[in-house]
């Protein structure tokens, strides 16, 4: 995550180095970036980036952190405890329809095509319900293929909806 330098930067600059970390990682995926692009694209000092950031995978996971923290917001957040299988597919139409419509659409397709796995691994907690940890992987398991497979969304999407509702709980 950035450090506090970066933090306490003038909003226009980190919304200069924030695009210029959009643009790099929208074109590159994260093996192939170079800080001496975004650098030179956010016209600041090579050691300004390394004061910001620890390296590439840093900045990358900030940038992913502010486009999914965006693209949520925009889609609308649901914070009950009890599942709803409708609910939780309509919060994935939600978000792959923001991020098809968004400045994010390459970056988060990238991600999911090549850069997803070299990132380190973010632990679930234990604590997650079964029902919960299905719902999740099944959603981010849905949005990936919609996003590197656009034309198997319908199917992905019914897919989806029909194995959530095997999820719900039966009422007593």
């Amino acid at each position: 995550m950035p450090s506090t330098t970066f933090n306490h930067l003038p909003t226009a600059k980190q919304d200069r180095v924030t695009a210029a970390l959009l643009t790099e990682f929208s074109a590159h995926s994260l093996a192939d970036a170079q800080v001496a692009r975004i650098v030179a694209s956010a016209d600041i000092a090579r050691g300004a980036f390394y004061k910001y950031f620890d390296n590439l995978t840093d900045a990358y996971q900030y940038l992913y952190h502010v486009a999914l923290r965006e693209i949520h917001r925009d889609a609308g957040g649901d914070e009950r405890t009890t599942f709803d299988a409708e609910r939780i597919y309509q919060g994935v139409v939600d978000f792959v329809d923001q991020v098809n419509d968004s400045q994010y659409y390459a970056f988060i397709r990238r991600h999911y095509a090549e850069n997803e796995s070299l990132l380190p691994a973010a632990p679930v907690s234990s604590r997650l319900p079964a029902i919960a940890w299905a719902a999740m992987v099944l959603s981010h398991a849905a949005i990936k293929e919609i996003l590197l497979e656009p034309t198997s969304e319908a199917a992905v999407r019914e897919r989806l909806r029909t194995t959530l509702a095997l999820l719900q709980p039966k009422e007593d």
